[in-house]
């Protein structure tokens, strides 16, 4: 095999880019695993212990006994994570265009004076109250 790869170059560098490839996956699955042992609230610390030693000493087979014993549990974590960050945008979203800004607030005072609702000095007393 040796040979071909001295005949046809790019064959060869297929080859190196198809190792690195999956030496990337690996790395990325082994950073992901790390994480999910440390954020996994369901194990004891001795159990997060050897899972930790077991990914370290055999990282191969550590991350694959780990994603085949644990990859539901995974899962489950990176959904309420994710659950979790859109309920914290969601309530930042809503705080950012609350109602009860001071813009909306002269615009409701702005709109009952067209109306008539109330006076000229009542909505320059008003936007003062808010803006001051």
């Amino acid at each position: 095999m040796n040979t071909l790869a001295v005949d046809y170059p790019l064959l060869s560098l297929f080859w190196t880019m198809l190792w690195f490839f999956l030496f990337v996956v690996w790395i990325f699955a082994v950073f992901s695993v790390l994480a999910d042992i440390f954020r996994s609230h369901d194990m004891s610390g001795w159990a997060k212990a050897l899972w930790v030693l077991l990914v370290i000493i055999f990282p191969l087979l550590g991350v694959l006994i780990y994603l085949i014993a644990r990859g539901d549990k995974m899962t489950q974590h990176a959904v309420r994570d994710a659950q979790k960050q859109d309920e914290y945008m969601r309530a930042y979203i809503q705080d950012a265009t609350s109602t009860n800004s001071p813009a909306n607030q002269v615009a409701q005072l702005a709109q009952l004076r067209d109306q008539g609702v109330i006076t000229d000095e009542q909505f320059e007393s008003g936007k003062a109250k808010i803006l001051g």
